[in-house]
């Protein structure tokens, strides 16, 4: 079947629930979580641009993260909702494969980057002095880009495998969006040679960061132990700890969707594990970093302080 006969076909999604009688609470969940996730999303990236104290490459490569899982939640969760208030939960051939193209982008992207973030942690801790140097403002650019480009090959490259592949029958995907295990379920072809490739390329991607993330705090571990003050021991552990918070929660996701075999996998598993790292933790990352960092919530109460001050003035000119 040709490329061009599948387009002219939609797929239907059958959502996150099969039982229509919790749709109401279920959607008013969602829909906060998608207003608090980008509420705070953009209050982030809003105040780590205006903030000059938040110009350092922590809160840059922070910034980022925002940026991703902005575009990461408005993948997945407008459709969502539009469906569950819909009679028509039809997703055409080209809208499932853009949002398979985001997703794998952001995935990529982010997986990367909270890599990245470890090694900067690594950096601040065991080389404070040379810190200036060794994340100036230029490398952060080139490390941050990179992450953007593995995210795009990841896309590039999966998206048009998969949309390639005849699906017949059923179009019926038992998920809430267009994921590529789900999709490649309804196939009439023999798909187990890409998905072995799938599943080496996914492997790759996560043991890249992963290795990373492990040298780095390794070595952050053996300095701190080496620390003779106990406040800079604090100061230490507070400033990865709410990295290894967001680090646990994503990639431990992505390890249940893409490394463990399908003998662990059911329909309904996989669409509540994948709601989490494509619906929550959008919202969890920013709430985790601002909530437990004093330089975000210094610059909240500093923006706050000043807008109030500017009506003061604004309504005492009137």
């Amino acid at each position: 079947m040709s490329l061009k006969n599948n387009s002219s076909s939609d797929f239907i999604l059958l959502g996150l629930l099969m039982n229509n009688q919790a749709t109401g609470i279920v959607f008013t969940v969602i829909f906060a979580i998608f207003v608090v996730a980008i509420a705070a999303n953009v209050v982030m990236i809003f105040l780590i641009q205006v903030d000059s104290r938040l110009h350092t490459p922590m809160y840059f490569l922070l910034s980022q993260l925002s940026i991703m899982d902005t575009i990461f939640i408005c993948t997945t969760v407008p459709k969502l909702l539009v469906d569950m208030v819909s009679k028509e939960k039809t997703i055409s051939f080209v809208a499932c494969g853009i949002q398979i193209f985001l997703y794998l982008i952001m995935m990529g992207s982010e997986l990367l980057l909270l890599g990245l973030m470890a090694y900067d942690r690594y950096v601040a801790v065991c080389n404070p002095l040379r810190y200036p140097v060794l994340m100036n403002r230029k490398v952060c650019v080139l490390l941050a880009t990179g992450a953007w480009i593995v995210g795009f090959l990841d896309g590039f490259l999966l998206t048009p495998i998969t949309m390639t592949f005849p699906f017949c029958g059923s179009r019926s995907i038992n998920h809430f969006f267009c994921e590529i295990p789900a999709l490649l379920r309804l196939s009439c072809s023999d798909t187990s040679l890409y998905e072995t490739l799938m599943y080496i390329c996914c492997v790759f991607m996560l043991l890249i960061p992963i290795s990373i993330i492990s040298t780095s705090y390794s070595l952050i571990l053996l300095t701190v132990h080496r620390m003779r003050s106990a406040e800079g021991r604090k100061k230490a552990f507070t400033t990865c700890s709410s990295h290894l918070t967001v680090v646990s929660i994503f990639f431990g996701a992505s390890f249940y969707n893409y490394v463990l075999p399908q003998s662990f996998h059911t329909p309904e598993k996989d669409k509540i594990v994948s709601a989490f790292y494509t619906i929550v933790t959008p919202m969890l990352n920013p709430l985790i970093y601002s909530l437990r960092n004093k330089d975000v919530l210094g610059a909240f109460k500093r923006l706050f302080a000043r807008c109030s001050s500017t009506q003061k003035v604004a309504t005492s000119g009137a």
